[in-house]
């Protein structure tokens, strides 16, 4: 067991030493995830392993921004479990929601391959804009590969292959909630990837929100 305080962890965790970070999660992480109030409605498609594995990814990913001392170490971790565990909620209940159009057909207008490309817009009906689609398509394509595999799994079964969240979850070996948790995510980062002030690409239209950490 390390005997360093949360404060000395920290302080190596936000130098880079993964470590440290590891040993910090240890620590808080179980008491997190014990926290976790799932509605019994949706306990049997969301489960707080689902929670709390996206939970630990963007702690590594923001402990270089995490401003706060030893002892906050442990909210700030909540908070991130509790914005993902809203996000998943919600992305339940809008799924259970049907779609006043929907049509028996393998994916709605929201879930196709023109729908993760519609995402970023490129001006306007011109022979321009055409170029500058197929310019966007080939980038959007190559940053995919850049995200972590579950995320570049889910975007690529969901958005490409035209997979259903089920299908995804039961190939995966994850619940449904995990998937659209991580479809969520995986949207978000590819947004951060890209940057929505680069001179191609802004997002049409907004993600589920995510308080600030």
């Amino acid at each position: 067991m390390d005997a360093r305080t949360d404060e000395s962890l920290l302080v190596a965790a936000k130098g880079g030493d993964k470590e440290a970070l590891g040993e910090l999660l240890l620590r808080h992480g179980p008491i997190v995830r014990a926290g976790l109030q799932i509605n019994p409605k949706w306990q049997s498609v969301l489960e707080p392993n689902d929670v709390m594995q996206v939970t630990y990814f963007e702690a590594f990913e923001q402990i270089d921004r995490f401003t706060g001392n030893g002892p906050s170490f442990r909210r700030w971790l909540r908070r991130i479990a509790n914005n993902n565990l809203r996000d998943a909620i919600q992305a339940l209940e809008r799924a259970k929601r049907p779609h006043p159009d929907k049509r028996v057909e393998r994916t709605s207008s929201d879930e196709s391959p023109e729908a993760l490309f519609g995402l970023f817009q490129a001006g306007g009906a011109t022979p321009s804009r055409h170029a500058a689609m197929n310019e966007v398509r080939a980038l959007l394509e190559s940053e995919i590969e850049r995200l972590p595999t579950d995320y570049r799994t889910v975007i690529k079964q969901h958005f490409l292959d035209g997979h259903s969240v089920s299908e995804i979850a039961k190939e995966m070996g994850r619940t449904s909630g995990a998937v659209h948790l991580l479809r969520i995510r995986a949207l978000r980062k590819l947004e951060t990837i890209m940057g929505t002030g680069s001179r191609f690409f802004s997002f049409s239209r907004p993600l589920p929100s995510q308080s600030d950490s």
